[in-house]
This record gives C-alpha cells, structure tokens and sequence, in this order.
C-alpha cells in the first residue's frame, strides 16, 4: 500500500513538473514575441534622435545602431590579447580633435548596450585594460540567434520605410542588409558618410557593465 501510494505521489509530480515547464515555455514564447515587435513610436522616436544627431547618417548607419542594441559586438571574442593590440592601434591612431565630445551614448531604440568612446580612455578616466575587459566580457556574453535578429530587423525597416526619410543610398543599403541577412550573417560596418563626418571611435558594452563599472568613473 505504502510503496502504491509513493507510485501515484512520483506520478503526481512528474504532472505537475511538466505543467510547470509547459508554462515556463509559452511564458517565454510570449516574451520572445513581445520583443520581436518594436513598437512604431519606439523606433521613430530613434530616427528621429539618430538622425537629428548624425543628420549624414544612411540606413546602414540605423541598422548597425539596432543590430548592436539587440546583438550586442558583431563577433565573439576569443583572441584577447588581439583586442588589446587592435584597441592601442586604434588609440594611437586619433587625438582627441577626431573624437565626438561625448563619452558614451546608447545603441540602437532599447539601450541594451553602450558606446563607450575612446576619449574616455584618451582623457585617462577609463583605462584600456578596464574598457578592453567590459568589452571582452560583453561581446562573449549570451546573444539572440541571426533569425530572431532578422525578424526584428524586418519589424524594424518596415516602420522606418514608411517614415520616407529620404536617406541617400536607401535602396542600395537596404539591398546590401538583405544580402547580408540572408547568408546568415548580420554585421555591417558605419557607411562611408558616417565615418567621414563623424569619425566614430568606440567599444561596445552591455549597459549592465557599464552602469555598474565604467559610468562611476565617468560622473564627476
């Protein structure tokens, strides 16, 4: 009787603990849809910001903005002392009369991760070994897949393709980003306009790393 009544206890469980993760499951489905659909006032109001601030800004310019605010660095990094060699390169490379004034601003319409400029290393209120780590740490952090990635960009253009911004060169950066996404890659670098104007030198940061150890250091 005794042994019967642990057989329908164990029984019992096993139901409950499928329920539980069958709930746990459509949770997150419903949260992954929920993010899939920017909302059209949330990525207007980011065209509008991006553009007011970078006004040479290209549609390539927009896509790297979100695919960094939803994907984080465009590779994982596994040869570090690669990224410090390439980030001194870089340093030695501009002066401050090259850099925004800003030290840091957001990526893309959630946030998610951070533009931190060099000029912060250059002003020596960040050293490179600590940006060179959050970023490392950054980049290899947990990422969506490419295809969550490319459905949200498609969420995304559609809403900016009715906003009729008149970009110069749209309909080729709109080509060159659907070519991109279909071979399963999404990376693309700052059009040729972006980079002439605007010079960005930066490293990417998921906010949590920044807020917690690199703003401190850039409040006074």
């Amino acid at each position: 009787m005794a042994s019967r009544c642990v057989y329908v206890s164990i029984k019992k469980m096993k139901h409950l603990l499928s329920q539980v993760i069958r709930r746990i499951g459509l949770l997150l489905l419903f949260a992954s849809t929920l993010a899939m659909a920017a909302p059209t006032q949330d990525v207007q109001g980011f065209v509008h910001s991006q553009m007011e601030r970078y006004p040479q800004s290209r549609l390539l310019d927009l896509y790297k903005s979100c695919f960094q605010d939803y994907m984080g660095a465009e590779h994982l990094v596994a040869d570090t002392a690669g990224v410090m060699r390439y980030l001194r390169a870089e340093l030695a490379s501009v002066s401050l009369a090259d850099l925004l004034p800003h030290y840091y601003e957001p990526c893309g319409i959630g946030g998610r991760y951070v533009r931190v400029s060099l000029r912060a290393v250059l002003e020596g209120l960040i050293s490179i070994d600590k940006l060179a780590d959050a970023f490392i740490r950054s980049a290899n952090s947990p990422r969506p897949s490419v295809e969550d990635w490319c459905e949200r960009w498609h969420n995304i253009v559609e809403i900016i393709d009715a906003m009729h911004l008149g970009l110069s060169h749209y309909a080729d950066d709109r080509q060159l980003i659907d070519s991109v996404l279909v071979s399963g890659r999404y990376a693309l670098s700052h059009s040729s306009d972006y980079r002439e104007a605007y010079h960005p030198h930066y490293r990417i940061v998921e906010r949590s790393i920044f807020e917690r150890e690199l703003l401190p250091l850039l409040q006074p």
